[in-house]
């Protein structure tokens, strides 16, 4: 068994640094990538079978050993389990990610709408991969089938159960590129699925690592057996106080260093909240008829371009669904209405929402019934020098949004937001 050695994560640690841009290079990008996430207790079949012997290893050396895997090919199964303590998503989920749902540019196939799923319960998918180009993933159901096909600058995604299919153009560098991009880069016009979302345990794990820094405590916590093959697991932890996130397992291919297992616990205690791995997997190379697709006869097909103008035309874009709300989601880490608070772990995002007003009151008749009693189960009122507002909780990230239009949103606790807020005020 390995031993517990570790390393503390600091920003002047050469090798750990070398690791992480070297990970952003070798992802295998299986995941229909997007979070938000998105931000998942593994079932039984995934439980370890034993502890390998293994060679002792550092936590350092394993991080490297994730950061120089240049696994390009894969296929198998991923259980994904995932409990924010919140209500079953559903079609609720589309409701968010469209802006309300049921306009005439939806689409029962939209990734938008269907890779939110992965944010609630227990799924199994089949993946594959063949390169940074050829991907697909399909979301398993008893009686249907919902796949997602990445290949070239072609991208499909299938619902079994409507006959509905979605399909993308990837726009690239040489015809409709950003300035100042190189050419032959993709433009990120189009991706596989949205992004945030993760579906592999690799894309999860790389998301962590990504963010490690001074305030991360890494150790290498023994071995374990994944999907028939040995592992190390790697154990990451916040040192700071006031996060929800209270550990991070990656259990690590020990051959081509490839993460086999993901598990994120919370500081609150309790089953995990997310939580991924392979119950199957396979490194050779996929067939080339996985990332072929051909829509069936009589589905109906709809154009990405098309359902964006559409649901543009119907002002349901964003978080279109609350009045003054339409611009939140596009905005990103980097808009001009959008500063962190905070560092490490306990980093705030604080987002001034456009016409600066809070949500509307329950009597205001402006939400949708369905929305309002998803808000309602979570929400709680609080007040401090910032003012007032409502605190929406999940298991794992937590959002206050003030009545005079401020939104403080993190992967921190409640009493952590007010305090933020109150500081800015």
């Amino acid at each position: 068994m390995a031993p517990n050695d570790s390393v503390e994560s600091n920003g002047g640690t050469r090798g750990t640094a070398v690791g992480r841009r070297k990970a952003a290079r070798y992802i295998v990008p299986v995941a229909v990538a997007g979070v938000a996430a998105a931000t998942i207790g593994l079932v039984p079949a995934l439980a370890s079978t034993g502890d390998p012997d293994l060679p002792e290893i550092t936590a350092q050396q394993l991080i490297e050993k994730i950061a120089a895997s240049d696994t390009q090919q894969l296929s198998g199964t991923v259980k994904i389990s995932t409990d924010l303590g919140i209500p079953s998503l559903g079609g609720l989920a589309g409701s968010f990610a469209q802006g309300g749902g049921g306009g005439k540019g939806d689409s029962s196939a939209d990734p938008q709408s269907r890779m939110t799923e992965l944010a609630s319960g227990t799924h199994t998918l089949r993946v594959a991969a063949d390169g940074p180009d050829k991907q697909r993933v399909s979301i398993l159901d008893s009686a249907a089938e919902y796949s997602l096909i990445h290949n070239g600058d072609q991208v499909w995604a299938y619902d079994s159960k409507s006959n509905e299919a979605y399909h993308a153009t990837e726009k690239r560098a040489g015809t409709e590129h950003r300035a100042g991009q190189k050419s032959g880069e993709k433009s990120g016009h189009a991706t596989p699925a949205p992004e945030g979302v993760p579906t592999t345990p690799k894309a999860l794990a790389e998301q962590v690592l990504k963010a490690a820094g001074p305030t991360t405590s890494v150790t290498v916590d023994g071995t374990a057996q994944v999907a028939g093959r040995d592992a190390y697991k790697l154990l990451i932890k916040p040192r700071q106080s006031g996060s929800t996130i209270g550990s991070v397992t990656v259990a690590v291919d020990a051959r081509n260093g490839v993460p086999l297992k993901f598990t994120l616990l919370p500081s609150s205690g309790g089953k995990a909240v997310v939580d991924a791995g392979f119950t199957k997997v396979d490194f050779a190379k996929p067939a080339a008829s996985s990332f072929t697709f051909t829509p069936p006869k009589g589905a109906k097909v709809t154009e990405a371009d098309d359902a964006k103008a559409q649901r543009k035309a119907d002002g349901a874009e964003g978080l279109g669904m609350f009045p003054g709300a339409e611009g939140l989601g596009a905005g990103g880490s980097g808009a001009k209405d959008t500063k962190v608070i905070g560092e490490g772990w306990n980093a705030i995002a604080e987002i001034r929402t456009p016409g600066g007003t809070g949500l509307p009151s329950k009597a205001s008749g402006d939400v949708p019934a369905e929305a309002q009693q998803f808000l309602d189960s979570l929400g709680d009122k609080v007040s401090g020098p910032f003012g007032s507002g409502t605190v929406f909780k999940t298991r794992l990230v937590n959002a206050l949004v003030t009545d005079d239009g401020k939104v403080y949103v993190g992967a921190v606790t409640p009493d952590t937001l007010v305090k933020a807020a109150n500081g800015a005020s």
